[in-house]
């Protein structure tokens, strides 16, 4: 049995193969111990057998929480003389230009526990002051009073030369004060040059390894032995628990990589390879356009702080089922980025929640029905919701469904704004694209933001509320090396990046092995970040013999110019190494044509726009047969999401099962 687990703000999702088949399971997050909802829905999954599970691919949000609800270790950093503030002087950059009390975003480790002592590296990698061992000894005399967990360190230029940050490591290992994995250093966290974002990069690493650490040790003792344990990346690959614990940052943004896997696999199954996928659950909407391949990027942040690690370029908002919809001081409809979350979620969950939310909305307009939410095993309380939804109106001078109808049009307008981001805003334009909905909430809302964009097509996949579990299943076991060369194109010899190259691969392919990944399924491919020189940013394009060329035509493709008479500089040299794993089988069934008549169970009036109720058909999607077609409006049932089809809209389904849904 291999299992995909997500952890979302509401749900636990997860996602099982056996035996040639898949099937799918949620149950109700556990914020304050996110191991807790994991292990009985493993439970529940397995008939308390954990015995028969295989593999468990997981995306967590631990190392996510802990930075954002500032709940991670007690660190502390080391860094090279007078470099002590770097965290808090970081690049300078003010993200609010013009505010008068501009708020730049506290540090994850506080002044007194940064530390800095008399050492130095050039940029050539030589040894110009050596490592003050008396200065570290009074450092570390320091840090041991005041308790600390985890320690960064990071000195000028060590991706060059690491020899000090080597030499720190080992004296705390002499004194017995931490463990190996409680000391990061910025040379094998990330040994690139930028010392800001290095700096921030391995400090964020020692904020969260504790924190990672205990959770993924506490699911390994709770797996059995035979089981297989893999965490997944920001890059959208998976690694192993033991690797994830000595890389914990780079779990930082991995929960939206997963559905942007799973969601681009089964696009091109079915025959969509330009979309753009929409990911809306309880908490959050994510979205990521797919031009023909997955789009990668190195430069990010997480509540305002720098982080530096390869992922997959995705938009996210704070708008989900679960989005708070609220008046501001000023009388204007808001809604989100604050969530009820699941505990105590939506008023129309019976959990205890007070606060209007998307789902209540969509409940008084008769989208979400009592009978069919999550196949019927929660009922939801219809009378406190309707009377929320009338107060809420009552502010605004609205009925119940009115105001309803605004909170979704409030969520899909930031929706709209996120897919503007990744498409018109980057020079694509979405038209040419198929919308991927899914999560939760996403097929609720998909055509309506498709119609704002024109864009011609929504696809909805046959498990879209655990997509983001299937994709853990799908997602290949990836691992990267870096390498910083800094260097004029002219004078780095092609023979010379050839032997780096090779040298990285090779140990690339022998990390991948140690990871489980036998030879035969392992591919290398071989990458260099390039820019002009006096550029302060680089792309990232595939190694090859004339690179100066291949540079020029993916600057072009990318800005629509090139700089043919300027330099081109070398800056890093990459090896992504990708080891394939076992997925679950997906072909394609027979499509023969129906009128989905197979599926209808009944119908029900329902609010679908401002043009008021009208009578809705309903169908249980599980009962359809692969080329079934039907009109609007429709409401489609299954335990994981609903899928609402308005007026105006056809819907088939393919042979995959997937619902194609376009605008008549």
């Amino acid at each position: 049995m291999l299992v995909g687990i997500d952890i979302g703000g509401t749900f636990t999702d997860f996602a099982v193969s056996e035996n040639g088949g898949l099937r799918v399971h949620k149950v109700f997050s556990t914020p304050c111990d996110p191991a807790q909802a994991v292990l009985s829905g493993l439970d529940g999954v397995t008939d308390g057998d954990r015995g028969v599970v295989e593999r468990v691919s997981h995306g967590s949000t631990v190392a996510t929480n802990a930075i954002l609800e500032r709940r991670g270790a007690r660190a502390a950093l080391i860094t090279t003389g007078g470099f002590r503030d770097i965290l808090v002087i970081g690049r300078q950059t003010r993200p609010e230009l013009y505010a008068l009390q501009p708020r730049a975003p506290r540090p994850l480790i506080p002044r007194r526990w940064c530390y800095d002592v008399p050492e130095r590296v050039d940029s050539q990698g030589r040894v110009v002051m050596e490592l003050d061992l008396a200065a570290l000894d009074a450092v570390l005399d320091d840090i041991e009073r005041q308790g600390i967990e985890s320690i960064a360190v990071s000195f000028l230029h060590s991706y060059v030369n690491p020899v000090h940050e080597r030499a720190v490591r080992r004296r705390i290992r002499e004194r017995g004060l931490l463990e190996g994995w409680q000391i990061a250093l910025s040379s094998d966290v990330l040994p690139q040059f930028r010392e800001v974002e290095r700096t921030s990069t391995v400090a964020l690493e020692a904020y969260v390894r504790p924190v990672v650490h205990r959770y993924l040790r506490r699911l390994e003792e709770e797996l059995p032995k035979a089981s297989v344990l893999r965490v997944m990346k920001s890059d959208g690959g998976v690694v192993s628990a033991s690797r994830a614990r000595q890389q914990a940052v780079h779990t930082a943004l991995s929960g939206p990589a997963a559905g942007v896997i799973g969601g681009f696999r089964l696009a091109q199954l079915a025959g969509y390879d330009h979309v753009i996928t929409l990911d809306m659950g309880g908490t959050s909407t994510d979205v990521a356009l797919c031009p023909g391949k997955l789009v990668q990027g190195s430069q990010s942040g997480i509540d305002g702080l720098p982080l530096s690690t390869r992922l997959l370029d995705i938009e996210t908002i704070g708008a989900g089922g679960g989005s708070v919809a609220r008046l501001d001081a000023g009388g204007i409809l808001r809604v989100g980025p604050e969530s009820a979350g699941a505990d105590p979620g939506p008023i129309a969950y019976g959990r205890g929640g007070r606060e209007v939310t998307v789902t209540d909305a969509h409940v008084v307009l008769g989208r979400v029905d009592p009978g069919h939410f999550l196949g019927g095993a929660t009922e939801l309380e219809l009378g406190p919701t309707r009377r929320a939804l009338r107060a809420l109106g009552s502010q605004m001078g609205m009925t119940a469904e009115e105001a309803a109808l605004g909170v979704i049009e409030v969520a899909n307008a930031g929706v709209d704004r996120a897919l503007r981001r990744v498409s018109i805003a980057r020079g694509y334009d979405p038209r040419d694209f198929t919308l991927l909905a899914f999560g939760g909430a996403g097929p609720l809302h998909a055509c309506a933001v498709a119609e704002q964009l024109e864009i011609p097509r929504v696809v909805v996949p046959p498990h879209p509320g655990v997509l983001c579990a299937l994709g853990l299943l799908l997602a290949d076991v990836v691992l990267e090396r870096s390498r910083t060369v800094l260097a004029p194109l002219a004078e780095a010899a092609s023979d010379h990046l050839q032997g780096e190259l090779d040298e990285m691969g090779a140990q690339a392919r022998r990390d991948l092995m140690a990871e489980g990944v036998e030879e035969e399924a392992i591919i290398l491919a071989r990458l260099v970040d390039v820019r002009y020189r006096g550029q302060s940013y680089e792309m990232t394009i595939p190694f090859e013999d004339d690179l100066a060329a291949a540079f020029h035509a993916a600057h072009a493709a990318t800005y629509g110019h090139a700089m043919t008479a300027r330099q081109v500089e070398v800056v890093n040299l990459r090896v992504r190494a990708t080891g394939l794993v076992d997925q679950p089988a997906m072909s394609p069934e027979t499509v023969e044509g129906t009128t989905g008549v197979e599926a209808r169970i009944g119908d029900k009036v329902c609010v679908v726009s401002g043009l008021g109720a009208m009578g809705v058909s309903l169908y249980e999607r599980e009962r359809f047969s692969p080329g079934a077609a039907f009109a609007g409006p429709a409401l489609v049932f299954q335990m994981d999401s609903t899928v609402f089809i308005p007026p105006s809209w056809s819907a088939q389904v393919d042979g995959y099962r997937n619902l194609v849904l376009q605008r008549l």
